[in-house]
């Protein structure tokens, strides 16, 4: 079976595609040409310093254009993993809010649930309330049932990934876990791991293939539109394809700390990082580079050649997406924003995940071979977070931070930049801002919950921004909470806080909690006021349910 691009009345006849009943019951409102568009671009398990303009050798020059010609934030935090990010970045509120503060597993109360919660409104369903067309390409994995799906939450079209994680090419490794199935519109492909695929086929294209589609489709409808593109590249297994391979292979030689040495300098050098933050030391678990045997320094440099072209494949496909967009005329009434889901991951292979391939045979496979199953672990992982420390799914810097890009011509400056912090919950509230959505108090007969989000349309424009009072963390027992330059983090199951002033020290080297003990009291008291308020539950506890 192979898909290809219908109109809107044979995709309902063929995939029993319905409109949401907000499209059915809410009257478009006028002077729809007047609104911006929007794309929002969210890569997956990609590190602080991966792309050219936050300091990465990765060649990236799309992103780097709309850094250029944009905003660039450098406090901006993420929810250190997939599915809380996800959940946030949908709903303008923290995931237990939205009702997934861990992954996508049940753990029987509301704030746990595994999926968004119906009191909560997504930026899609939002939208849909000034007559706009809405479009998702890529990763859900924000709730696996049909009235959990991009559909049901207000999307107009959608193809992608219900799930977490993906093998890029098909059919070499056929099988997946149940719960990573793709589905198009509303309607499960069940025979779609296994269908014969071009030779050439890579995921990362696909969903840009869609997306180009889609867009194509949203310049017929005669209304602005909203695009919600979501790579799962560079989540691993890192695999990708050889020519993008060839460009990087043997770059990597010079070793970890190197690389991290020369990312931070640029970082450094371009305003992105300040000065006075020492980088992170080399993390515990990764030696150092000089001590590695020459062929196992040159299986790291496979990997992170492999690495670097998942991303530089990303790119790309950026990249065809602004062409999409100058093509059709929509450039510069359309509003991009690009981040990350999570720091960079540490984790290592996950072998149950690669059916009908023998463990010992799939470790040993190089990563440059298509069937192989593999990651960058702690080693370059460590590297993708300069200049911080830890990791994708703890609180500290290197988990919770991303590169975050927003261009506007009509509003935003060419070349800015913004420290202030800000959160992944402020994109609904800023869309919402721009395209003129007042929140509802309720929709579709539900109640609606306040959005913990505040609109950046004033960061956007260079102007005075009052930001957060407070940002909070938590996440299968790992916390933080960030008020003004004060940050503190407890990692789980150590469970013992710790305080750092972010303006003198952000790589959170100087633990200060016994110099201002009375502060860290202060700021454990306010988390655990919000902690009741949202829902959060011991971990411990959770895990023996």
């Amino acid at each position: 079976m192979k898909i290809r691009r219908y109109n809107v009345i044979l995709w309902a006849v063929l995939f029993g595609y319905q409109a949401p009943l907000s499209a059915q019951s809410v009257k478009p409102a006028q002077n729809l040409k007047n609104k911006p568009n929007f794309v929002v671009i969210l890569a997956d398990d990609l590190g602080y310093s991966d792309i050219g303009s936050f300091g990465s050798e990765i060649e990236t020059p799309n992103l780097d254009r709309l850094a250029s010609q944009g905003l660039k934030m450098t406090q901006f935090y993420n929810a250190s993993r997939c599915c809380p990010t996800r959940a946030s970045l949908l709903t303008g509120r923290y995931p237990h809010n939205a009702g997934v503060g861990s992954m996508v597993q049940d753990l029987g109360t509301p704030a746990y649930q595994g999926y968004l919660n119906k009191s909560s409104i997504t930026i899609a369903e939002g939208l849909k309330t000034q007559g706009y067309f809405t479009m998702m390409s890529g990763k859900w994995h924000v709730g696996s049932q049909p009235d959990q799906w991009p559909v049901a939450r207000g999307f107009d079209r959608y193809f992608g990934l219900i799930g977490g994680t993906s093998n890029y090419f098909y059919p070499h490794q056929a099988k997946l876990p149940a719960a990573n199935f793709f589905v198009l519109n509303n309607k499960k492909l069940e025979d779609y791991t296994t269908e014969d695929k071009p030779k050439d086929y890579y995921l990362t294209n696909e969903f840009g293939d869609y997306a180009l589609k889609f867009l194509d489709e949203a310049k017929t409808q005669n209304k602005p539109f909203y695009l919600h593109l979501t790579f799962n590249a560079p989540h691993f297994p890192i695999q990708a394809l050889p020519e993008d391979i060839a460009k990087y292979r043997g770059k990597y030689k010079k070793g970890w700390d190197v690389i991290r040495a020369e990312r931070y300098k640029k970082q450094v050098e371009t305003g992105i990082v300040d000065a006075k933050w020492p980088i992170s030391e080399r993390d515990s678990l990764v030696p150092a580079w000089i001590q590695m045997r020459e062929n196992d320094q040159d299986a790291w440099d496979v990997r992170m050649a492999v690495y670097a072209a998942m991303i530089d494949r990303l790119d790309q496909n950026v990249g065809r997406v602004l062409n999409k967009l100058k093509e059709l005329g929509l450039d510069d009434n359309t509003v991009i924003i690009f981040l990350s889901d999570n720091g960079a991951s540490h984790e290592n292979n996950r072998l149950n995940q690669a059916d009908n391939i023998n463990a010992k045979e799939i470790k040993a496979l190089p990563a440059n071979n298509p069937q192989s199953y593999t990651s960058i672990e702690y080693n370059w992982a460590n590297v993708s977070n300069t200049p911080f420390r830890s990791f994708k799914h703890w609180e500290n810097e290197g988990g919770i931070s991303t590169p975050f890009i927003a261009y506007y011509p009509k509003l935003i400056k060419a070349g800015s930049i913004n420290h202030q912090p800000a959160h992944i919950v402020d994109i609904q509230a800023t869309i919402f801002d721009l395209a003129g959505v007042k929140y509802p108090s309720s929709y579709q007969g539900k109640a609606i919950s306040t959005a913990d989000g505040l609109s950046l349309k004033d960061v956007f424009a260079g102007k005075t921004w009052k930001g957060h009072d407070h940002l909070y963390w938590e996440h299968q027992g790992n916390k933080a909470m960030r008020q003004g330059k004060w940050k503190i983090v407890s990692s789980y199951p150590e469970n013992v806080w710790r305080l750092f002033n972010m303006e003198e020290d952000r790589t959170e080297l100087k633990d200060l909690s016994k110099v201002y003990p009375e502060k860290l009291q202060e700021l454990i008291l306010a988390h655990v006021n919000w902690s009741k308020k949202v829902g959060v539950e011991d971990w411990a506890s959770l895990q023996k349910k």
